[in-house]
């Protein structure tokens, strides 16, 4: 079985409320099965025209578990929390089997 991530582009735009969900996001994550990989460490670009910010890159036992831990009530209730102090994009995606 394939892993599952979730891969988050963020620009921080109200440091302080932001830091209320950062505050309680790593617990529905575990509860998930989940880890971080990446957790807002500087971005170095090399290609392309994309202006990079925060970087967040989640691992997952599986999509089904990632997607399990983004509609789960714990997690849809900081979404709202992220989304009212930053603006971004965030994707499912699903791993590459192993070779």
């Amino acid at each position: 079985m394939s892993k599952g991530y979730v891969f988050g582009h963020m620009k921080v735009t109200d440091p302080a409320i932001y830091e209320t969900y950062r505050a309680g996001v790593l617990d529905t994550i575990k509860a998930h099965g989940g880890r971080f990989l990446v957790r807002g460490a500087p971005p170095e670009p090399r290609e392309g025209a994309t202006a990079w910010n925060r970087v967040v890159i989640l691992e997952f036992p599986s999509l089904a578990a990632a997607r399990g831990w983004y509609d789960s009530p714990e997690y849809q209730k900081l979404v709202k929390i992220r989304q009212s102090a930053s603006t971004g994009d965030l994707i499912l995606l699903e791993g590459a089997p192993p070779l």
